[in-house]
């Protein structure tokens, strides 16, 4: 496996502080990764923390074979001047589930099952699967800070959404928001920055 951190790729509606997870064993594995911050000298940051939104830290992402993705969080003293990271890999096993060749799309939908946006007050999240067999997939609610110019946008809250869902081939699944996720979503709903993304896990 080997490893790419972006901070901000420079596009927009992209998020920041993404690991670019490369694959070529040739079949979906179960990461548990370790991370030290680094500075744009890249001299270890030992103060700063560096967890993961989708848990490649703790063995709850699946990595396809090829490419995937995992977001990172900094906290404590020196989380602002994050430039790199160093990756170490604690383990890896075989996934019981392959994950998909392609992302599973999320679509808030309203009480009723209408399209809005991801900054409403949505009820449910439809997840689409582009794959020619079922895929196993947990949801995530982020809410993004709004930093400074020039300082990395990062995720300053992340509640589940649901469960572990299958998610049929070329087909649909609906995931509906209650509990701790509802409670997100209200507090965070018409605020300027949230995502709801999809995840390979099992």
């Amino acid at each position: 496996m080997s490893f790419r951190y972006i901070g901000d790729s420079g596009e927009d509606e992209t998020m920041n502080q993404q690991l670019e997870i490369e694959n070529v064993s040739g079949q979906s594995v179960v990461p548990v990764l370790s991370f030290s911050a680094l500075d744009k000298n890249h001299q270890v940051l030992p103060q700063v923390k560096v967890s993961t939104v989708y848990g490649s830290d703790r063995g709850n992402l699946v990595a396809a074979y090829g490419t995937s993705v995992d977001i990172l969080r900094f906290s404590g003293p020196g989380e602002h001047e994050v430039a790199d990271v160093r990756v170490t890999v604690q383990s890896t096993a075989a996934a019981r589930i392959p994950a998909g060749m392609h992302e599973v799309t999320t679509q808030a939908l309203d009480s009723q099952g209408r399209e809005i946006t991801r900054f409403e007050r949505f009820s449910k999240v439809r997840l689409t699967n582009e794959d020619d067999f079922p895929v196993f997939v947990r949801v995530a609610y982020i809410v993004w800070d709004q930093p400074p110019k020039g300082v990395t946008q990062q995720a300053v809250e992340v509640t589940a959404v649901g469960g572990l869902t299958v998610v049929p081939p070329h087909g649909t699944a609906v995931v509906k928001v209650t509990g701790d996720a509802a409670a997100a979503v209200a507090r965070s709903s018409n605020g300027p920055a949230v995502s709801i993304k999809a995840y390979d896990s099992q």
